[in-house]
């Protein structure tokens, strides 16, 4: 049985038609002074909960979730598309938290496995107290692409992430990858992003990335790139977190498509990662 949190209702959908699965759909209360409750359908022998903890309430929801299911099913599996607190792995400052392991921790509790979607840090794994397995969403950024691209160039935000945008020419079939580097102008002190040691001219850019946050650094790299008569240039993440007004500024950069997976549900979410989490499941 397939249980969509609210904030993961396409995917959940999705992958209960590819699992050939029920969909339990929880009923929410809402109380006067913030707080909530769920209420489950009956649950079979196994319990697949999948929710993106984009928000503490998210949290709050999918413990709930959990807790009923562990008292009902066999067996429950967590599905994290987005696992929110995500970043903060590690303590930077004396007196800080790793939210991220206090997340994992409460997470663990009440769950038997934990599956979750390219997470930035793939250590993140560890901090959970049962099984956590990575499913990675990058092949499935090549399904936001037209075919017959003109000699495709995918990019990756750095020279770290190069697997990914490889990942997403492999599923496309064709095309070269390179990364950005960043170059200061030792007069002025600005700094400028171009790819490494590849000309765009001409060329069909797909500019890939696991988050979309604010979109500022990749709206210079579409500045740039269209400065240097770059044909066309497709903006794609598996994480479209986009803040505030992150959509228009990379609209007003000059993309020429921008899209995202469902595993944060925007309107620029036109990929699934259903298929990909499907087949880890069967």
């Amino acid at each position: 049985m397939i249980i969509p949190a609210s904030t993961a209702q396409s995917v959940a959908t999705r992958l209960a038609h590819h699992l050939n699965e029920e969909l339990a759909v929880p009923e929410i209360t809402r109380f006067a002074d913030g707080e909530f409750k769920l209420q489950l359908p009956s649950t079979d022998d196994r319990a697949v909960i999948v929710c993106s903890t984009t928000t503490a309430d998210a949290h709050i929801e999918l413990l709930q979730l959990q807790e009923v299911a562990s008292r009902e099913a066999d067996e429950v599996l967590t599905i994290l598309p987005y696992m929110g607190y995500a970043r903060q792995d590690r303590a930077f400052r004396d007196g800080e938290p790793v939210t991220a392991r206090a997340v994992a921790q409460a997470i663990s509790t009440t769950t038997d496995r934990v599956f979750t979607v390219s997470p930035h840090e793939p250590a993140i794994t560890e901090l959970f107290d049962v099984p956590c397995a990575i499913v990675d969403g990058a092949p499935r950024l090549a399904e936001g692409l037209p075919e017959g691209l003109t000699d495709p160039l995918f990019l990756a935000p750095d020279e770290g992430a190069t697997e990914l945008a490889g990942a997403v020419r492999d599923a496309y079939g064709s095309g070269e990858t390179d990364y950005f580097e960043k170059h200061r102008d030792r007069k002025t002190g600005t700094v400028s992003i171009e790819p490494h040691d590849t000309d765009v001219a001409d060329r069909d850019v797909i500019l890939t990335d696991d988050i979309i946050a604010t979109g500022s650094t990749m709206a210079t790299a579409i500045e740039q790139l269209n400065g240097q008569a770059a044909r066309s240039i497709y903006a794609g993440c598996i994480h479209p977190v986009l803040a505030d007004s992150a959509q228009a500024t990379l609209g007003g950069a000059g993309v020429t498509k921008l899209f995202g997976t469902d595993t944060i549900e925007r309107s620029v979410s036109t990929v699934s990662v259903a298929p990909a989490i499907a087949t880890e499941l069967r």
